[in-house]
């Protein structure tokens, strides 16, 4: 699933560091109606999933991947792992699991 694909109601925010892949972090806005928000430099406790997301991507891709080397489908084999991986944040539950339940509540 893509972040189009979402009911707008599940559209809330997104939160970014400050680094050169956000530097078209309007055209996300315009196109997702989603607010961005960038933590501070070096305030890594302001984006705690944003940190913790990204060590989970490091053990499948770690640092200095070569990422015109990754296919689609290795791709979405690490967004189903992620995605249907328990979260103590989320009570447990996994990140697929809980759209499921934003879903039902906005159906």
């Amino acid at each position: 699933m893509t972040i189009n694909q979402l009911n707008n109601n599940l559209k809330k925010s997104m939160t970014y560091d400050n680094r050169i892949e956000m530097a078209r972090h309007e055209k996300i806005t315009k196109n997702t109606g989603m607010k961005i928000y960038f933590a501070h430099p070096y305030s890594s406790w302001e984006s705690g999933t944003n940190e913790n997301t990204n060590g989970l991507i490091r053990r499948y891709l770690p640092k200095g991947t070569n990422f015109n080397e990754i296919s689609e489908n290795q791709l979405q084999i690490i967004q189903d792992k992620l995605n249907n991986r328990p979260r103590k944040i989320i009570g447990y539950k996994t990140p697929l699991e809980m759209i499921n339940i934003e879903l039902k509540l906005v159906a």
